[in-house]
């Protein structure tokens, strides 16, 4: 055998052994901008100090509860790592679908040697979250609407005063977010929102004042139909995910402005699926340490205005990766923005959300 047919078969070899120890780690999300960010932030940075990992997304997150159930049904947990909004967090670690963990165990202290329980702070909104980012639903408006004559909405009320701000308004077609406006905006104080939703009668009271500009409403389902919505001059004022107003605003350069009052902040983060094997389950820590330390989550916010969700990140947080612009006043959690903020209140909605939606699908079909 001559030399070059030893070098051949060593080469060979050696690519069966590195094909060998390759392991695929199948992580969840939501596709569009904001898995770019994951993948640009967390995955490629990983990857490349672990050429041996091969990263598959699946964007299946909006059906994560219902998936997680029917693996665990058919013995067959076929996800590593998976990206959750709050709420669903919550279902997912009451069902046993999700591992609980011990943050100061699993994730990194900030550089400081601040515990990561507390970096993280209330965004460990329970015992099996692994939070990302702050994100908010919150207003957008053309600032060129003639009918104006130059004044510009500056509270959340203004949605509400069709007089002074006429014109067509986006809102979601569910009761989450549009009750709490509609009591704040009805005299209700922002700490007793949702005491009084709790009521027969406080629902009553906030399908009443969202009654007043129900026939000029436009009613969407998906978050990115608001700044369509807005950039065509379907609607003159809209609610959606601030993220997805910053993409229209500094991206496609619409003329649409940011309403911050009274925006409602939520959380999107990771969930570990309860079951996995150990060897998988080895892998995953890893990665999850990595990508929730304070580095990887103020780099996520150079491709997405979402706030990381660790404090000792937001000092962190700089420019666009392409656009070259600040992100900080881009946050929702920037100071100049969140000096009126509502917390989405997740053991409420867990509670009633099937009653209150109820009553408001009835409502919206009047």
């Amino acid at each position: 055998m001559n030399l070059r047919s030893i070098l051949a078969g060593v080469a060979a070899s050696t690519l069966l052994a590195s094909s060998a120890l390759a392991a695929d780690m199948t992580l969840v999300s939501w596709g569009g901008a904001y898995q770019a960010s994951q993948v640009n932030a967390y995955s490629k940075p990983y990857q490349a100090m672990h050429p041996d990992i091969n990263f598959v997304w699946d964007e299946s997150s909006a059906e994560a509860v219902a998936k997680l159930r029917a693996m665990k049904e058919a013995n067959n947990l076929t996800w590593d790592l998976v990206d959750v909004d709050a709420s669903d967090s919550f279902r997912l670690c009451d069902e046993g679908l999700a591992m609980e963990i011990d943050p100061d165990e699993l994730l990194a202290a900030a550089p400081d040697g601040t515990p990561a329980s507390k970096d993280f702070g209330a965004q460990l909104v329970n015992s099996c979250y692994i939070p990302q980012i702050v994100y908010s639903t919150t207003f957008g408006y053309r600032a060129d609407t003639a009918e104006w004559n130059g004044a510009e909405p500056s509270s959340i009320c203004d949605v509400f005063d069709l007089e002074k701000f006429p014109g067509k308004r986006a809102l979601e077609k569910r009761p989450i977010n549009n009750v709490e406006w509609a009591l704040l905006c009805d005299g209700v104080a922002k700490d007793d929102l949702y005491d009084v939703l709790a009521t027969e009668e406080g629902v009553d009271r906030a399908l009443a004042k969202l009654d007043t500009i129900k026939d000029q409403t436009v009613w969407w389902s998906a978050a990115a139909e608001t700044p369509q919505l807005l950039a065509d001059g379907e609607v003159v004022i809209g609610s959606t995910y601030n993220g997805r107003l910053f993409a229209a605003i500094a991206e496609q350069k619409q003329p649409i402005k940011m309403l911050w009052d009274a925006q409602v902040f939520s959380f999107d983060g990771w969930v570990i699926p309860a079951g996995l094997p150990e060897d998988r389950l080895a892998m995953v820590k890893d990665f999850v340490k990595f990508a929730t330390d304070t580095q990887r989550l103020a780099d996520q916010a150079k491709y997405i205005s979402y706030g990381p969700a660790r404090a000792s990140s937001a000092p962190l947080v700089g420019k666009h990766a392409t656009l070259g612009i600040e992100m900080g006043p881009h946050m929702p959690t920037d100071p100049a923005n969140s000096k009126n903020v509502i917390y989405y209140n997740f053991e409420f909605w867990a509670d009633h959300r099937d009653d209150i939606d109820a009553k408001f699908q009835a409502w919206l079909a009047k």
